[in-house]
């Protein structure tokens, strides 16, 4: 793992801790944040263990960053001057205005690339050297998949504090999922559609259930 990933890494963990704390905080409840915070690592650590493990299997290789945006518009000059740091900014932006009720979670983005020697270990020496979309979106869909398979762990152990977990996990797959700018979601989705539109339903489900079930 690069530095530079690292960090972004370390950056989406503090960040999805302030998001998820962001209430607790507001009400003078600081016992928790420790808490918050080891389960925000669980959550960034293992999306990104399933996709690093994922893009091996189909030779390539991924680096996460901070999820960045350049457009703020369709037209070509609505944009800004670089890109800025949307992961940090909407998050921050939203849980302060809604104080801590709205949980605002799209933090990293991935960007992928195949190994030297994927094209002649696969389909022959001048073939398919880059990734498909399809591979791409398979390598989105297993970080959603894990923090589900988390969330689902964490509800069924005994304990109210491990549940808190699954609710994080649940709210974190549903706004990773959808389809904007460059999140796990637009990868998944231009890569199968159909496997997008399930994990949407899925997501939402888990949603739901986290946002009516645990508290």
């Amino acid at each position: 793992m690069k530095q530079n990933e690292f960090s972004h890494i370390i950056a989406a963990i503090l960040i999805l801790t302030i998001v998820f704390s962001f209430s607790f905080v507001l009400k003078g409840n600081l016992s928790g944040l420790a808490r918050v915070f080891a389960f925000s690592v669980i959550i960034i650590c293992g999306s990104i263990f399933a996709k690093k493990i994922t893009a091996f299997l189909l030779d390539s290789d991924l680096e996460h960053e901070i999820w960045t945006t350049y457009r703020f518009g369709f037209k070509p000059k609505q944009h800004f001057n670089k890109p800025i740091p949307a992961g940090i900014i909407f998050p921050l932006i939203l849980s302060l205005i809604s104080l801590g009720t709205i949980k605002f979670s799209p933090l990293l983005t991935y960007e992928t690339r195949a190994l030297k020697y994927r094209a002649s270990k696969r389909f022959g020496i001048y073939s398919y050297t880059e990734m498909t979309d399809f591979h791409n979106g398979l390598i989105g869909a297993s970080g959603i998949m894990s923090i589900l398979i988390i969330a689902i762990i964490a509800y069924i152990i005994p304990g109210t504090n491990i549940e808190y977990l699954s609710k994080m996990a649940s709210y974190y797959a549903f706004w990773n999922i959808l389809p904007i700018s460059k999140l796990d979601g637009t990868q998944i989705f231009f890569g199968s559609r159909i496997l997008w539109s399930v994990l949407v339903a899925i997501t939402t489900i888990f949603a739901f259930l986290a946002f009516t079930i645990i508290p």
